[in-house]
């Protein structure tokens, strides 16, 4: 029973999220690799985001997991049932796709009612079932509306209801919010996750942003020319890179040349120009290195630099409401800077004194 329980877990509706799992899987275009040699596990009631670059072959793994194509190696599994060669239809996984998908000659009750109709449900337990979910998403007395008349994320939340009205194991969203405005993106990313955690769902979701990654993931799968870079939580892949391509992709890096100078325990104590600075070793030794300096972490003061400090010249400012962000020249290479709480911005051509704050972003890349 203990093996079993960690393969599923049950749902608010009582039906079980699966957990899902890639050993090895390859996917091939004739004499392209889109997907190369990835293995990973989603855990039940868990999101996942996969992130990365366009071309790094996030959305094939996510069309891979649904069915809509097929591996040329390598074993899935879902609730530790091996769908590998089962179609999408015989996969119990739903999708929320990019362009939502909905069909603008029926009503937005018409349209989640439509996946429990095609499986045989009666028209009025079909419609039941989709008000249900309608009123789940926050769209009841919407549901005589067609698409056209629905805002952006009333459409997006028209797609998920659709998605979630058949209960499936697993629940897949493919960019779903790269179509909205900015504002709009952030309240439908806090609607989808609180949905997803409400009910324990198993959610993969694709995106290549960011912030959106950090905002909604129990842990993201970092992808980077057909593999994966690092696997993590939110907080290790930001703090704890694994290379120099995570740390510039995940959140805003400056990427400095320093140099550790001795090892103690854990600890390693590096040089970067006249700065010193104690931060976990990683497995590095002795010698030159590279480090990720997180735009906050880098302080600035104006005036010439004190011991312990370098100095630097302001070369552009842009006053950004809640932050200052800051391109500053110093002897490190030109660095990226982000202030908060601060009302007037530095002048462009005002010298400055640098140091680094580690609490806020400071660490070793290791094999870089």
């Amino acid at each position: 029973m203990t093996a079993i329980s960690t393969l599923t877990r049950p749902t608010a509706s009582g039906k079980q999220a699966a957990s899902v799992e890639f050993r090895n899987v390859t996917k091939r275009y004739g004499s392209v690799t889109a997907v190369d040699d990835v293995s990973f596990t989603i855990e039940p009631g868990q999101l996942v985001t996969l992130l990365g670059p366009s071309g790094c072959g996030k959305t094939t793994t996510l069309r891979m997991i649904a069915g809509l194509e097929m591996v040329s190696a390598g074993q899935i599994l879902i609730g530790g049932r091996d769908v590998t060669n089962l179609s999408a239809a015989d996969r119990d996984v739903s999708m929320v796709f990019q362009s939502y998908a909905l069909f603008p000659h029926m009503s937005v009750l018409e349209n989640v009612a439509y996946g429990p109709s095609v499986q045989g449900a009666s028209r009025k337990d079909a419609q039941a079932m989709a008000m249900e979910k309608l009123a789940l998403v926050g769209l009841t007395g919407l549901e005589k509306r067609a698409p056209s008349e629905l805002s952006g994320g009333q459409q997006q939340r028209v797609a998920v209801a659709r998605a979630l009205v058949l209960e499936p194991q697993v629940l897949l969203f493919d960019e779903p919010l790269s179509n909205l405005d900015a504002k709009l993106r952030r309240r439908v990313r806090e609607d989808i996750r609180e949905l997803q955690q409400n009910l324990n769902l198993t959610v993969a979701y694709v995106t290549h942003d960011q912030e959106e990654a950090l905002a909604v993931s129990d842990r993201i799968i970092v992808m980077s020319n057909s593999r994966i870079a690092q696997t993590g939580t939110p907080r290790e892949l930001y703090e704890e890179p694994a290379d120099l391509f995570v740390a510039d992709f995940i959140g805003d890096a400056n990427i400095l040349n320093g140099t550790v100078v001795e090892l103690a325990g854990l600890r390693a104590h590096v040089q970067i120009d006249r700065l010193k600075i104690d931060l976990p070793h990683r497995g590095v030794m002795q010698g030159p290195v590279k480090l990720a300096v997180r735009p906050d972490a880098v302080l600035l003061n104006e005036g010439a630099a004190g011991p312990g400090e370098v100095s630097g010249q302001v070369k552009k400012a842009s006053y950004l409401g809640t932050q200052i962000e800051y391109e500053v020249a110093s002897p490190m290479g030109e660095l990226f800077v982000v202030q908060y709480g601060r009302k007037e911005p530095i002048a462009p051509g005002t010298a400055v004194s640098i140091s680094l704050d580690r609490q806020r972003g400071v660490a070793i890349v290791p094999g870089a």
